[in-house]
């Protein structure tokens, strides 16, 4: 697979997969079944073992070049989501964009910090072999 194909769908899975996961505690008719703090915690861990498994299937087919791979993904991945936010989510929610940037966008740094350590790690052990 090309590899700006694979991180583009990976980058998408990401955001596809609690999005999907999210609908589970909300009912027909929209309405909230657990509390919004829970519902957040389960969220961020939902987006951080989906960003984790994802890295680590891309990660494992790389020989060369950890870092850049890693800061390019965290890049692609954080703009992806913010986008698909700003052009799905956001709007169903109808949520005002500073209070999206409060309670969601902001907590998608947690792509580029997760991706470009992989990178780091993946480099470092390289460079022991």
């Amino acid at each position: 697979m090309n590899k700006y194909l694979k991180i583009g769908l990976f980058g998408f899975l990401t955001w596809l997969i609690p999005f999907v996961v999210g609908f589970l505690f909300y009912s027909p008719e929209g309405e909230p079944m657990i509390d919004a703090l829970v519902f957040k915690a389960i969220m961020i861990v939902v987006g951080s073992i989906t960003g984790a498994i994802l890295l680590v299937f891309y990660f494992k087919k790389l020989d060369k070049d950890y870092l850049t791979e890693g800061i390019l993904i965290g890049v692609v991945w954080f703009v992806l989501n913010i986008v698909l936010d700003l052009l799905i989510l956001v709007p169903m929610a109808k949520m005002a964009i500073g209070a999206y940037f409060a309670q969601i966008g902001f907590e998608y740094l947690t792509i580029p910090t997760m991706s470009i350590a992989m990178g780091l790690v993946a480099k470092s052990a390289s460079e022991k072999k």
